[in-house]
Order: structure tokens, then sequence, then C-alpha cells
């Protein structure tokens, strides 16, 4: 009888934040705000994408164009900020920045691009450089992390990176509805970065789509019951220097 209670009431908590989206917005560096949607190729909606076999997954859909660069330096603090709609914060909007019920990963990835202005999204090799999933000791997913920052999530850019230009490809996994395929929620969005003092790291890569499969134990998966005690993140290992 317990178990069935808390299926029905997670059921419920899902069925009422299914709305509860995000859009990837602004970055800071060092601490430094680089201004809203500046060097950001943001999505015409706020709508996850479902589907790993498809473009999509590579950076969203309807994307805007940006004529900003954004210099990282290697080593440096990189604060990405998310928010339910695509003006910023919204005072009020319990699903801002996400629904709490939305738990899952952050991750991060870079491709090389000679212009990241120009690039197509299509075609690139991309290499992780940040992962964080669920810690079992304090049963907080990274989510957590970003909803207790106000739509704000910090990560360091590796030192070893090459210097150069880069698509950054960041992303929330949802799986609040994982418990069968497709029912993940992607949240994913591309920023456009310079890397500057880098190091001579020559990571493996994988592609988009494809580095992904429906079937991964970190993509289908039941989050709610039995308990989750650990997570396998999706995707490649992270590089580390």
């Amino acid at each position: 009888m317990i178990k069935a209670a808390v299926i029905v009431s997670l059921v419920a908590l899902f069925v009422g934040s299914t709305s509860g989206h995000t859009i990837f917005q602004e970055l800071y560096i060092n601490g430094a705000d680089q201004g809203h949607n500046n060097g950001i190729r943001v999505p015409n909606t706020n709508n996850p994408v479902m589907d790993v076999s498809l473009n999509d997954i590579i950076c969203n859909i309807g994307l805007s164009s940006s004529d900003a660069v954004i210099n990282v330096p290697a080593g440096g603090q990189v604060t990405t900020e998310w928010h339910h709609g695509g003006n910023g914060a919204s005072p009020g909007d319990v699903d801002d920045p996400i629904a709490s019920s939305h738990k899952g990963p952050i991750i991060t990835y870079l491709a090389k691009v000679s212009d990241a202005k120009s690039a197509s999204v299509t075609g690139l090799k991309w290499f992780k450089v940040q992962e964080d999933g669920y810690d079992a000791s304090t049963q907080k997913w990274a989510v957590d992390k970003l909803i207790a920052g106000g739509g704000k999530y910090t990560f360091t850019m590796p030192k070893c990176v090459p210097s150069g230009q880069y698509l950054m490809r960041h992303e929330i996994i949802a799986l609040h509805g994982a418990g069968t395929y497709p029912g993940a929620q992607f949240y994913v969005g591309c920023a456009q970065i310079n890397v500057t003092g880098g190091g001579s790291a020559s990571p493996a890569t994988v592609s988009f789509p494809g580095a992904y499969k429906g079937s991964d134990p970190g993509i289908t998966i039941s989050i709610y019951w039995p308990p989750v005690t650990n997570y396998t993140i999706p995707g490649p290992k992270v590089l580390t220097c």
C-alpha cells in the first residue's frame, strides 16, 4: 500500500509539472555576466527533445543566431543560466527555472569549429567536459543544485582543453517520465565560445545523433521505484586532464 501511495503521489506531481520546461539563455565567465542570449543559439521553444535519433538532439530546434563568441579561459569558471521562459527569471513562477519534479543530470560537451558564429551543428565531433548526475549521499540530482542556485549552474572548463573556437553543448536530462522510452526529456542549448590559454588534450569524440541510445540505462530509468541508489550518466567518459 505504501508503494502504491508513493507512486500515485509521484504521478500526480508529474502531471502537474509537465509545463515546467526550461531554456539555456545566459553565460557567466568567472562570475562576469556575458549578457542575455549573448553568444547562445537560443531555441524558439522551451519544449524538450525526446528522440535521441534526431538532429534536434544536437542543439535543439528553431535556433536564433548570435554574432558573439564568448571567451572562456581554460581552467576558468563557467556558469550557465536556465529559466522557464525566454526572458530571464520569473518571480512567482513555481516552475522557474525548471519544475522541481524534473530531476536529472547536467552534461556539457564541446565540438571544435573554425568559426563558432557560422558553424553548422551537424557533422561535428563532441567530447564531454562536464557531467553531474546523482549524489546518493545527499539524494540530490544536478537539477536540484540548479534550482537551489536560482537557475545557475557552475562548472570548471578543463585546463587541458586546446585553445580555439568551439560550440558548447549544454543539457539537462529530465527523468521524471523516463520509465519507458521515449520518456526522458532533453533540454539542450549551444553556446559559441573561444577557449583561451588552453592545453594540449586530444580527447576521444562522439557524434550527435549517435552518442545516446534510448536503451541507455541513464536514459530509460525509473527514478521513483525502486529508489535510485546509483545513476549511470549517458555518453562517453568526461575529459580528465
